[in-house]
């Protein structure tokens, strides 16, 4: 298939520890690069424990040709602080930030100055004005630490409200989890693009680990027949690669702006999916 205008594809790293894992996702970003993606995002630890390699993935994927887009998360953090982040983004023609609360470290009661991300949005707002594109995080099945269902929807509203321009769901496997929450934010008067978080999946014991700990629900057919695998890594990549292109084929169908891919690092599972619903790889 050919992605309609407003559809894009994108891929989420997490900085690598190391110079041989730097190398690893130097080739895997040019794997991923056939697909044409629009960005890369890359991930930023609890309290900024990976500002320094959040910078550095951004500025290797930048120099292959690509544009990336740094998580910022503010918990644990000061005004002077993102303001400083924000100057060095803006220095280096970064022009897109997935604006993240972010979990407070272990071991750590100061929140810092921002508490929500919708404080951190309308920070940046003040700060850079129209300079960056600015991706909030969206939970169709909730977020775990939510109050209920109206709640989220709200807090979500609320950084939309303060300046975002589109979204990122948490991964989900219920597509009509994300059909309603795209309803549900609309009767709000909430139409910034809301872009599904897809998982491919490859292990099931570190999936049902992220799972549990992000609320993502895996559905009990699908649980059962990846508990069934046992540890034949072969199969549960199969029958995950046909499970998930399903589900992308569906949101693509129905019109969602497009598809991000939480990568882990890796090529093979996101470019099966592709292969799957026939995007072109160039």
């Amino acid at each position: 298939m050919t992605l309609e205008a407003d559809q894009a594809i994108s891929f989420e790293f997490f900085p690598p520890k190391t110079a041989e894992g730097r190398d690893k996702l130097l080739a895997v970003t040019q794997q991923l690069g056939k697909v044409n993606p629009a960005y890369f995002s890359v991930t930023f630890g609890a309290g900024g424990s990976t500002q320094q390699g959040t910078i550095d993935t951004v500025l290797d994927i930048q120099q292959q040709g690509f544009s990336a887009a740094p998580h910022l998360s503010c918990v644990g953090s000061t005004k002077e602080n993102i303001r400083e982040i924000l100057a060095n983004y803006k220095s280096q023609g970064v022009d897109r930030i997935v604006a993240l609360r972010g979990d407070i470290p272990s071991g750590t009661l100061d929140a810092g100055e921002f508490r929500y991300a919708n404080e951190l949005v309308a920070f940046i707002r003040q700060e850079t004005g129209d300079h960056f594109h600015l991706e909030v995080a969206a939970y169709p099945e909730i977020h775990p630490q939510a109050q209920n269902a109206q709640a989220d929807l709200a807090n979500f509203k609320r950084k939309v409200d303060a300046g975002a321009n589109s979204a990122i769901t948490q991964y989900f496997f219920n597509f009509e989890a994300y059909i309603r929450f795209v309803e549900d934010c609309d009767k709000m008067g909430v139409t910034v693009p809301i872009v599904p978080g897809i998982m491919p999946i490859t292990n099931y014991s570190q999936l049902a680990r992220f799972s549990d700990m992000c609320g993502a629900e895996i559905p009990r057919w699908i649980r059962k027949r990846l508990e069934g695998f046992a540890d034949d890594r072969e199969s549960i990549k199969a029958f995950g690669t046909d499970v998930v292109s399903e589900l992308c084929q569906s949101l693509l169908d129905y019109g969602s702006p497009g598809l991000h891919f939480y990568s882990m690092n890796q090529a093979e599972s996101s470019l099966a999916i592709c292969r799957n619903l026939g995007i072109e790889t160039s």
